[in-house]
């Protein structure tokens, strides 16, 4: 059995269906809340593929003491809004119930795959190179990427002090990831789907205005990710445990907001087009403008498999996925 965290969420339930489509046994932790009649129902996201046990985060400490063996542990569950302002619920969920996990792991020697985040190296002038030795020159911009570093710092420190470990472990520095099932997430959704919703409502894509003179009305850059893509690394990683490591998951390649607004038109028929809008003051001085994931270190524990390219992801975002009755994978 396999224990995923956040398993009914984004990139959680994307894992979570290619498991239990393997035939796999899943458990997973999560939330399913109710979200209201007119909002994106949470447990649609596990509807076609429904793991075998489903408990509350509250239940997870009791599951672990109960059920163990596990052969490995997915850890996705986060606070993961990059607008979050509550430091003590994003520490205690994103930071503390990590170490435990963690804890937990190495005491019984069940394989840990984390997810980090490219949220960690705020505005990107240290670089974005991942590895546990260029931790100490990032400076996240939010209270989310924060606590994202301030877990992998601590992971450097458990190594660094020779402390027991988890016989594989893998902490995942995920870019800008789209694709189904993240319907739930509200503001924190893709920004391919906002794009695709300003369309089908009859307005053209609108985009941020630079807040840095050194990067142009539309042209700031983020590398996009597949969501199927970060699928396929994590269980690539479940197959090979003798892997172990701080890795970026994107796809090495950065692209413009004008390239994304102009493939989402394309993908659904219309004529490429955007419009610029002032970036919000909340968002001046802390917005990434440049993200480009170093793939140095995954291809070199032996990862081989291309990245989705951004046009063929948003071409099938669109036509599979946002643009029929039924969105979810």
């Amino acid at each position: 059995m396999i224990l995923v965290t956040g398993g009914a969420g984004f990139i959680g339930s994307n894992l979570v269906a290619a498991l239990v489509a393997s035939g796999a046994e899943v458990a997973v932790c999560d939330r399913l809340r109710d979200a209201g009649p007119d909002q994106p129902q949470k447990w649609r996201n596990l509807a076609r593929h429904a793991p075998s046990l489903l408990f509350p985060p509250e239940e997870l400490d009791a599951f672990l003491a109960s059920h163990p063996p596990l052969d490995a542990v997915v850890h996705m569950g986060a606070v993961s809004a990059t607008t979050a302002t509550d430091g003590d619920l994003v520490w205690s969920t994103n930071v503390a119930l990590s170490q435990r996990l963690w804890a937990w792991c190495a005491a019984r020697e069940v394989p840990l795959i984390y997810a980090s985040s490219a949220a960690t190296y705020g505005d990107g002038s240290a670089g974005f190179r991942d590895g546990l030795d260029a931790l100490a020159a990032l400076r996240p911009l939010n209270l989310y990427g924060w606590s994202k570093h301030a877990f992998d710092t601590w992971v450097a420190r458990r190594l660094a002090e020779g402390t027991r470990l988890p016989p594989q472990w893998a902490g995942l520095k995920f870019f800008n990831v789209y694709g189904p099932n993240e319907y739930h997430k509200g503001a924190m959704i893709s920004v391919v789907a906002v794009k695709y919703r300003e369309l089908v409502a009859g307005r053209a894509p609108m985009l941020f205005r630079s807040d840095r003179p050194d990067v142009a009305d539309g042209e700031q850059q983020r590398d996009f990710i597949w969501v199927g893509d970060t699928v396929a690394v994590m269980r690539w990683l479940l197959g090979h445990p003798e892997v172990s490591g701080l890795f970026n998951v994107g796809t090495g390649t950065a692209r413009s907001y004008a390239d994304l607004a102009r493939a989402v038109c394309r993908a659904a028929g219309a004529e490429p087009r955007f419009e610029l809008v002032e970036m919000p003051a909340k968002l001046v001085g802390r917005y990434q403008s440049f993200t480009q994931a170093d793939m140095q270190a995954l291809r070199a524990a032996g990862y081989t498999a291309p990245f989705t390219p951004l046009e063929e992801g948003i071409g099938r975002y669109v036509r599979e996925f946002l643009a029929q009755p039924d969105p979810y994978l």
